[in-house]
């Protein structure tokens, strides 16, 4: 109500500028979709890049949809590295716990052994993904609202948002990146883009064939079997 009140008086020229700035995003995908692709290129047969969500422009929406499959390939990355590393056997060297128990690398597979952490020990995880997840929404300009897609907010730029002082930021803490030129940063997010998409289907792929023996026939005898519930953290 308050967004349809204020266009009321907005100059007429208010429409003109959202077409500009949504055939921008539109030109921005589809010029990213033909680089990390060179081979499908545009691909959007849901045509997901034409739609409208939650009330916002289609700008608003790109902008979502680009930063949900950054975030997304991140996540998986993490994921699958540190499925093959738990699979191996490697672990902290220090104890898991003040009372001296070491983190649960004898307990199987990775899901059995996140099964076999404490409660205490989950929730640490969660409401720590949870606050990144939180700040990354609150600080600097959102993704939404003519931010850059995939960007994480520097720790050292809010401080406010921070209780106690964090030394380093989660995005290149030590700067590497700094002097980097656009179009070498450019060229980083399309290996990012396709390394997390690989990496999607690849933890996925792990899973399921942790519960679904065959489903994944590459992976057959490589991966154990898994009786739990991976989409259950607390079962």
């Amino acid at each position: 109500a308050v967004a349809g009140s204020a266009a009321a008086f907005t100059p007429a020229s208010g429409p003109a500028r959202t077409s500009v700035a949504t055939q921008a995003a539109l030109d921005d995908l589809k010029d990213i979709a033909a680089k990390s692709n060179p081979v499908l290129k545009y691909y959007d047969p849901l045509n997901l890049s034409s739609t409208t969500i939650w009330g916002n422009d289609n700008e608003a929406t790109i902008g979502f949809l680009r930063h949900a499959e950054i975030k997304h390939g991140r996540v998986a990355m993490a994921a699958f590295v540190g499925y093959i590393v738990q699979s191996n056997g490697f672990s902290f060297p220090w104890p898991m716990t003040f009372d001296g128990t070491p983190f649960p690398s004898a307990a199987g597979s990775p899901p059995e052994q996140w099964d076999a952490l404490p409660d205490a020990a989950k929730w640490q995880i969660i409401l720590f993904i949870g606050f990144l997840e939180w700040f990354s929404e609150a600080a600097g300009t959102h993704y939404m609202r003519g931010g850059k897609p995939g960007a994480f907010p520097k720790f050292s730029d809010h401080s406010e948002l921070i209780p106690h002082p964090v030394p380093l930021n989660l995005f290149d803490p030590f700067g590497f990146s700094a002097n980097k030129s656009e179009e070498a940063k450019a060229n980083g997010l399309i290996k990012e883009l396709n390394n997390g998409r690989l990496a999607q289907i690849g933890i996925l792929g792990f899973l399921a064939e942790q519960k679904v023996e065959g489903s994944v026939p590459l992976l057959k005898g490589i991966v154990s079997h898994y009786d739990g519930e991976p989409m259950a953290p607390f079962a």
